[in-house]
């Protein structure tokens, strides 16, 4: 298990609600400073996943990372802008949780 190529991921996956939260903010792409934001977000979240393909397999690395990611603005959503979050929604959070956890445990790249 590579430490550093988890990491990479684990940071690129955090980075994902960063862009979606500044593309909202940047009103699409009307206020400078925000779309700026929102396109060094964009590229900087891939890079990390990238980094850590270097020793996760490509599916298992996409698939944690568009988790962390839609989990992770989910949340932002509820936080920030105070959208409703149904049971339903939360259940198909911990699927996804779950689904990380397998590959992890039965996907051999982590």
């Amino acid at each position: 298990m590579d430490l550093l190529a988890i990491f990479w991921l684990v940071l690129g996956g955090l980075l994902e609600p960063f862009w979606v939260i500044t593309l909202k903010k940047s009103n699409s792409f009307k206020r400078p400073g925000w779309a700026l934001a929102t396109v060094f977000f964009m590229l900087l979240s891939p890079f990390f996943l990238g980094l850590s393909m270097s020793s996760i397999p490509l599916g298992t690395a996409y698939a944690v990372w568009t988790g962390i990611g839609a989990i992770g603005t989910l949340i932002a959503g509820y936080l920030i802008y105070h959208e409703s979050v149904e049971r339903i929604q939360i259940l198909f959070v911990f699927v996804i949780i779950a689904g990380v956890i397998g590959l992890q445990m039965f996907g051999g790249g982590m």
